[in-house]
């Protein structure tokens, strides 16, 4: 019995033992993630306060009766104010800027040749189609002809009055017989004038029977063919280009079409090529559109052979110079309430701006309204920063933003 009881208190002792191991064990490896977290504070922290001078990341404040305040260190610049070319941006479409519609202008029949196709030069009066005319030369042949008659009977006239004032002094004709032969004269000459103008008009209309260009220009259209029946109600048959001149029909703002005039420059690029073309505006629209709240600025382009009507392209339209700050892409953001910036008051505290932006380009935006170019502008206003936050400002040097 003693032997039993002296083995359960050896085994209690043991199982002891082993439990206080154990305990610390756990206590040690509670130690040491304690003080693996710490360290990695400390680490942290160490690292917040030595960079907070030298880099973008942070920086250390002390507050006048509390510990040290670790704020953001942004990188700012000042913009100053330049001379830069006012450029309007704008898209549109390729016109004809004098499109002329040429159709039938007499009593139509069945067109014979078309001597013109799309993407020829024609003179002024210049034959682009005709239709046939065999019954119309009938006509004239035959109105001719009654000129011809009417002609030898009014020198039939002439020659039996010419042959009674000859008689008359002799007493053989009497004054009435002499009236009588003079009017006769005068009817058949007037007959004459009637047959004259009665084959000149015969001829106008064969004449009609040709479709002739109004003006030089480029054929745009042709809508003809040999065999094709038509007449003044079948609507253009061709459609030219006065002088091959053409015209964009860029669409810009109200606000910009405002800064626009007369005779400015514009470049010219068709949509799908590289190719860019000069020009210069030539008209403005007088009204805005009520829906798109737009306007229309005719650019004129003499003839190139990119350009094809009814070809989409963009504008680069010139007006004039400004003096503005010009800032990055990344400094100015927007939302609902339009474009802004954040800049640097003199507290190092963050404050918003609203800017109206102009020209976007390769060198960066524009301002036009909202900044004087003195200010302290965040460089890259991330979503890191609050109108109110406190910061330390590092401007950037003219050779980092060149």
């Amino acid at each position: 019995m003693n032997v039993e009881q002296r083995f359960a208190e050896e085994q209690t002792a043991q199982m002891s033992e082993f439990e206080e191991e154990e305990r610390r064990r756990e206590r040690r490896r509670r130690f040491i993630i304690i003080g693996t977290v710490v360290g990695a504070l400390v680490i942290l922290a160490a690292y917040f306060m030595f960079q907070g001078g030298a880099g973008e990341n942070a920086g250390v404040a002390a507050g006048e009766n509390g510990p040290a305040r670790v704020l953001p260190t942004v990188t700012v610049i000042v913009p100053g104010s330049q001379a830069i070319s006012n450029t309007i941006s704008a898209s549109g479409t390729l016109d004809a800027r004098r499109p002329m519609p040429v159709g039938v202008a007499g009593e139509g029949g069945q067109i014979a040749r078309v001597m013109v196709d799309a993407g020829d030069w024609v003179g002024a009066g210049q034959v682009l189609a005709t239709i046939e005319s065999s019954v119309q030369s009938q006509q004239v042949s035959s109105a001719s002809a009654q000129l011809e008659v009417a002609r030898a009977n009014l020198a039939l006239a002439q020659a039996n009055l010419d042959r009674s004032l000859q008689l008359v002094e002799r007493g053989f004709i009497s004054q009435a017989d002499i009236d009588r032969l003079t009017a006769t004269r005068d009817a058949e000459r007037a007959r004459v004038n009637v047959a004259a103008a009665q084959l000149n008009e015969l001829r106008a209309r064969a004449g009609r029977l040709a479709i002739r260009a109004p003006a030089p220009g480029l054929v745009l259209e042709r809508n003809a063919e040999p065999g094709q029946v038509v007449s003044a109600g079948s609507g253009a048959l061709f459609v030219l280009a006065q002088g091959g001149e053409m015209e964009m029909n860029a669409q810009v703002s109200e606000s910009d079409l405002s800064r626009m005039s007369v005779g400015q420059q514009a470049t010219i690029t068709p949509v799908g090529t590289t190719d860019r073309y000069e020009g210069q505006i030539w008209q403005l629209s007088p009204t805005i559109d009520a829906q798109s709240r737009q306007g229309t600025a005719s650019i004129a382009l003499s003839y190139q052979e990119g350009l094809r009507p009814g070809g989409f392209a963009s504008a680069e339209i010139v007006s004039g110079s400004i003096d503005a700050p010009m800032l990055p892409e990344s400094a100015v953001q927007s939302d609902s309430d339009g474009n802004y910036v954040y800049i640097i008051n003199e507290d190092n505290i963050v404050e918003r701006r609203d800017v109206t932006v102009g020209s976007v380009g390769s060198t960066g935006i524009t301002i036009r309204e909202g900044l004087q170019g003195d200010e302290r502008v965040v460089r890259s206003a991330g979503a890191f920063l609050n109108p109110g936050d406190e910061v330390i400002p590092q401007r950037m040097s003219r050779d980092d933003e060149s």
